[in-house]
């Protein structure tokens, strides 16, 4: 079932990032909470979220790193990009979800072997 209101788009996405967070702490990027591996620093965090007036960005800047993993992502996933590590999303369907952990775990992946 799509959640459409910002608030409900934050809750769901924080409920896909929550898979990870065994692994990593919180952190911030620019006043923006993050999840980062423990002892990263600056630019080095797997996700970020910052909700708005109609949109919930969720940073990826591991995503311009591997462009490789994001090709896999269809055309309307990769049309949620906004900008070089920014997604933007109004609202969640449950196909969309299930794209962004894909992406999401291909994205660990490789985040924990930058860190192994």
């Amino acid at each position: 079932m799509p959640v459409t209101t910002p608030a409900e788009v934050e809750e769901r996405l924080n409920s896909i990032l929550d898979r990870y967070r065994p692994e990593l702490v919180d952190g911030t990027i620019y006043g923006i909470p993050a999840l980062v591996w423990p002892g990263a620093t600056g630019h080095d965090y797997f996700a970020a979220l910052k909700q708005g007036t109609n949109k919930v960005g969720l940073y990826l800047i591991i995503a311009d790193r591997y462009p490789e993993d994001l090709e896999l992502a269809s055309d309307a996933f990769r049309s949620r990009r906004t900008g070089r590590a920014t997604f933007s999303f109004a609202s969640l369907d449950d196909t969309m979800e299930a794209e962004l952990i894909g992406l999401l775990d291909r994205l660990m992946e490789r985040y924990r072997s930058e860190h192994a």
